[in-house]
């Protein structure tokens, strides 16, 4: 097993992140779920979705 989550565990035990950073990362995580669900309750609007794309290439 790779040792490198280990060292990454033990930086955050000994300097855990701000309350500030855990609250931004808990509403980004918030409004992605909220967005996920929006989408698939409603589906995916017209107006996002692209038309006459070569082979999934966006044409400039």
């Amino acid at each position: 097993m790779n040792l490198r989550p280990f060292l990454r565990m033990a930086k955050w035990a000994r300097n855990p992140p701000s309350e500030k950073r855990v609250k931004l990362v808990l509403v980004v995580i918030a409004l992605s779920l909220l967005l996920l669900g929006y989408e698939r309750l409603f589906g995916w609007p017209d107006w996002l979705t692209l038309d006459n794309t070569p082979r999934g290439r966006i044409s400039r």
